[in-house]
């Protein structure tokens, strides 16, 4: 016990303190931000995770020569940037701000405010990513490597547009499920080092699996939107004329952004949520009846 106590006060918050600190003080206090905060925000978060995004492509550029795990891997390490970057700034995130469930449940939040708190977040996320892909774009960064890494762009953004609805749904689970652990095990050290390795290896690991983040997601797919009226990137690409007219707003939309939200909805209300409720706030409920 006193092992536990030292760990708590000088290292880090255990487990059953940080389910209570999200119920009761960081999602209500997240909640009752005025809404131009909120939005504001979000909409640097949304910006923010763009980045980590966008220098996962550049870095796994050509990587035609390596192992396709390889690849993966070093594109995931440098995606873990764009979350460290929301965690230590404050930003409004909507796949962290889903574990606002928690304060619903425990009655310190009210349902109209859960939605409201979504919907700004949701909206600046993705003015955030829009933002960021037009900056990109202009920039003309995208022509790197002769062309290559706007090709990557375009190529990742069509593949997850195509992507079965089945697929982008569990895909999205699975990845929320890791970025709210990413968030949980960052709220529970003290120190900011702490925080960024709390973060580096579940979104490594997310990221390296292939599983699908609606935000992230708003980028690649905004990304690729505007690169496909580049005639050089396309060419690069290897699309063809007939793919490309099937890749529009509309399936970004619903072949992707739809499924992958309403999987990393299920991902962190049921699996990080509902599991860590139980576990540790549920017994209180119990212990005051």
């Amino acid at each position: 016990m006193v092992e536990v106590q030292n760990l708590d006060t000088k290292d880090c918050i255990t487990p059953g303190n940080v389910a209570h600190e999200l119920a009761d003080s960081v999602m209500p206090m997240k909640a009752n931000f005025r809404k131009s905060k909120t939005f504001v925000l979000a909409i640097a978060a949304g910006a923010l995770i763009a980045f980590g995004a966008q220098v996962s492509l550049t870095v796994m550029t050509g990587t035609e020569n390596v192992s396709w795990g390889f690849a993966k891997l070093i594109g995931a390490m440098t995606f873990a940037t764009g979350l460290m970057m929301v965690v230590l700034t404050g930003a409004e995130l909507f796949t962290g701000n889903v574990m606002m469930t928690f304060s619903v449940i425990e009655k310190k939040t009210s349902f109209a405010k859960l939605l409201r708190n979504w919907l700004l977040v949701y909206a600046g996320n993705f003015v955030g990513s829009i933002i960021l892909a037009l900056l990109i774009y202009l920039s003309g960064c995208s022509h790197n490597s002769h062309d290559a890494l706007g090709a990557l762009g375009l190529t990742t953004a069509y593949t997850k547009a195509t992507l079965p609805f089945v697929e982008a749904f569990t895909r999205g689970i699975l990845c929320n499920w890791l970025v709210c652990l990413a968030i949980w095990m960052a709220s529970s050290s003290r120190h900011v080092i702490g925080k960024i390795f709390a973060i580096f290896f579940p979104i490594m690991t997310f990221v390296a699996s292939g599983y699908e983040h609606s935000i992230a997601n708003m980028y690649f797919l905004t990304n690729g939107l505007f690169l496909k009226h580049t005639p050089d990137i396309v060419a690069a690409s290897g699309l063809t004329a007939d793919q490309l007219a099937g890749f529009t707003w509309k399936t970004a939309l619903f072949g992707n952004l739809i499924p992958v939200t309403l999987g990393n909805l299920v991902g962190a209300i049921v699996f990080v949520v509902l599991l860590f409720w139980t576990a540790y706030l549920r017994d209180d409920h119990e212990d005051k009846k």
